[in-house]
């Protein structure tokens, strides 16, 4: 299916979130994560269910000071 990922349209195979991610790379490190402008915690990226043209974005903390 084809989501948007960060504003580039990319193809995955799986349509939980959780799944999708994983598919992605993003399986190690703390990220934060919305689909189609809102907010999933990370314990429901289970329970949500993606649809063809979704639009996720992910966050990664940055480091440094």
């Amino acid at each position: 299916m084809k989501i948007t990922l960060n504003g580039v349209e990319r193809e995955v195979s799986e349509n939980l979130l959780d799944q999708a991610l994983r598919e992605l790379g993003y399986c190690d490190g703390a990220i934060a994560t919305a689909v189609n402008g809102e907010f999933i915690p990370k314990t429901q990226r289970l329970d949500i269910v993606l649809s063809e043209g979704d639009r996720i974005e992910v966050v990664a903390p940055m480091q440094g000071g």
